[in-house]
């Protein structure tokens, strides 16, 4: 038996899903220039990888690697955004989240410091977070039926 939806939706899926995952990536990496950011583009790329989860299903061993993996990521990238703060208070100003980097010209893409960092690392972990939960839901209705 194939798993996943019809030839349809995952020729679609081919089509949209790097398209969308491009798009979160833009949404993290201008987010401290226009509206969005680390949640929003997180959110985004998770739709992504929700996205082929759903088109092209999986078995429940996999699916359980695959939770464990992003859980890991998930964990890896809060650890490395209170790092982050706790470096600004070290390295910066003395306060926590002190920007010790250059600040370069209002408006261009590397002009506030810590913030673009800052909104990378919360991007991966809204992503893995919001992946986590929904492989979660998926695997306990696997094991429910």
């Amino acid at each position: 038996m194939e798993r996943g939806m019809t030839s349809i939706v995952k020729t679609t899926t081919r089509l949209i899903c790097g398209v969308v995952f491009i798009f979160g990536l833009y949404l993290i990496v201008h987010g401290h220039l226009s509206p969005g950011g680390g949640f929003a583009g997180g959110t985004v790329m998770a739709g992504a990888f929700i996205l082929l989860v759903l088109a092209f299903g999986d078995d429940i061993r996999h699916l359980r690697i695959i939770e464990e993996g992003s859980s890991t990521l998930e964990n890896l990238a809060i650890l490395l955004f209170l790092l982050l703060g706790v470096s600004g208070m070290a390295i910066g100003a003395g306060v926590f989240f002190g920007n010790y980097l250059e600040t370069g010209q209002a408006g261009d893409l590397l002009s506030a410091g810590i913030i673009p960092v800052g909104n990378i690392l919360i991007g991966i972990e809204v992503a893995a977070a919001l992946f986590t939960v929904f492989l979660a839901f998926v695997i306990f209705k696997e094991e429910e039926q």
